[in-house]
């Protein structure tokens, strides 16, 4: 297998240095406090989804502190939800009047990320949802709030060619009228969901993916597109799981995107404290660059545009964690050497570095690195970790281990674990 991305336009070469980016969520569902998908999942009716617009008025909404927040985690890119599934755009749109600019609050959402991601020098992310529940020539399916309201009888006067040319007029305004953005995240094709007879889902021939990705290509050549189109793009984007190796497509190596969420909810849920531990994200960050991917860590503002106090302190432990370490994530990749247990190694030019996800007693030893390492310290604070090299020739005796074959490396540490969530041993190749 290839062991990098075939990137021949070179739009993946800032993506595969920046391996951590933030996800923001938010919308009129912020309201609700119940899951970005309320309105289908309580089958909620146009009027009655109507009350979050009427009300939607975060006045303390702060999004240049979301941006700053993620740069300060160790990230380098931010994505916010332009448009979501219940069609609400938070942009100055003139394709419909369901749009930020026309709630009670009465701004342009995107134009402030957009600027406040310029100021902290944080790449750009749009989300758009190919999705519509607000549109009325948007077929109703199983998805639909609406799925149970004389649903086929409606789907008669829909015509998704009206839909399409919709969101090709709400595309050309994201991507001409806010200067340069680095990354399109579509969602997402469903063309086999059918859990109801009645309806069929939707792909890559509704939404005529390939008009919208030639779109794309057209008005921002350098900008990154997903694959939820339905046909292939710039890169993958696995969703709440972690990949068990790195990716790979017909043999060559993709890039890859883990989309991950602190809570299990992508838009704010006020019930939801199910909140994965900044170690555990940590690991999931290691995890995801050792296998060649970028991890996508998702936030999600309450109605008022605010980051809960979990959500905050999450993010800045794992910014603590990341400053000690970038070098291993920044701009790192995979390693093909045979791993100890509990570990991950990230290789960066000639240093490689091994994550250590449960503390060993006293030495761990490393296949394959025998005479390739001529030193190596912690990462954290850059004290030198003592080497030796395996020798078979020694016999286990009462205070010795059984000498190892030469092509292992032995590691010597301390008892006591350093006090980061993941200590990191970086190593120096000799070759």
């Amino acid at each position: 297998m290839l062991d990098q991305p075939v990137d021949p336009e070179g739009r993946l070469t800032w993506f595969t240095q920046a391996r951590f980016g933030m996800f923001v969520h938010w919308g009129l569902y912020s309201l609700a406090a119940r899951h970005e998908w309320v309105q289908s999942r309580e089958a909620q009716t146009e009027d009655e989804y109507r009350r979050y617009f009427e009300h939607f008025d975060p006045v303390d909404a702060d999004i240049g502190a979301w941006v700053r927040d993620a740069r300060d985690a160790g990230m380098k890119y931010v994505v916010l939800t332009a448009k979501h599934h219940d069609g609400f755009c938070l942009w100055n749109t003139r394709t419909t009047d369901f749009s930020a600019p026309h709630t009670p609050w009465g701004r342009d959402a995107v134009a402030e990320f957009v600027a406040a991601c310029r100021a902290e020098g944080m790449r750009i992310g749009l989300y758009y949802s190919l999705i519509d529940w607000h549109h009325a020539d948007f077929v109703i399916d199983e998805l639909h709030p609406e799925r149970d309201r004389d649903a086929l009888a409606r789907n008669a006067e829909r015509d998704m060619s009206r839909y399409r040319d919709y969101m090709v007029a709400q595309l050309t305004e994201l991507l001409t009228e806010y200067g340069a953005i680095d990354y399109l995240f579509f969602d997402y094709s469903y063309p086999d969901l059918r859990t109801d007879e009645r309806f069929v889902g939707k792909g890559a021939r509704d939404w005529n993916s390939e008009r919208l990705l030639a779109l794309c290509r057209r008005l921002q050549p350098r900008m990154l597109v997903n694959d939820r189109l339905g046909i292939h793009a710039d890169f993958v984007t696995p969703e709440q799981y972690q990949p068990a190796s790195r990716l790979e497509r017909e043999g060559v190596a993709v890039a890859w995107e883990a989309c991950q969420t602190l809570n299990g909810s992508w838009g704010y849920d006020a019930a939801n404290t199910a909140f994965k531990s900044e170690d555990l994200l940590i690991r999931m960050l290691v995890d995801t660059v050792s296998k060649g991917g970028n991890m996508l860590l998702n936030v999600a503002p309450d109605g008022q545009g605010r980051l809960d106090e979990i959500s905050r302190d999450t993010l800045s432990a794992i910014g603590g964690w990341h400053r000690l370490h970038s070098r291993a994530i920044v701009g790192a990749g995979t390693a093909e050497l045979p791993l100890p247990l509990d570990a991950r190694y990230t290789r960066r030019e000639n240093r490689l570095y091994l994550h250590l996800f449960a503390w060993p007693f006293e030495r761990i030893d490393l296949p394959g690195l025998g005479g390739r390492v001529g030193y190596a310290q912690f990462l954290h604070n850059a004290a030198e970790v003592p080497i030796s090299r395996g020798d078979p020739s020694v016999n286990a005796d009462l205070l010795t281990p059984q000498g190892a074959d030469e092509d292992v490396l032995h590691l010597h540490l301390p008892a006591q674990k350093p006090k980061v969530a993941v200590p990191v041993i970086e190593l120096f190749l000799e070759e």
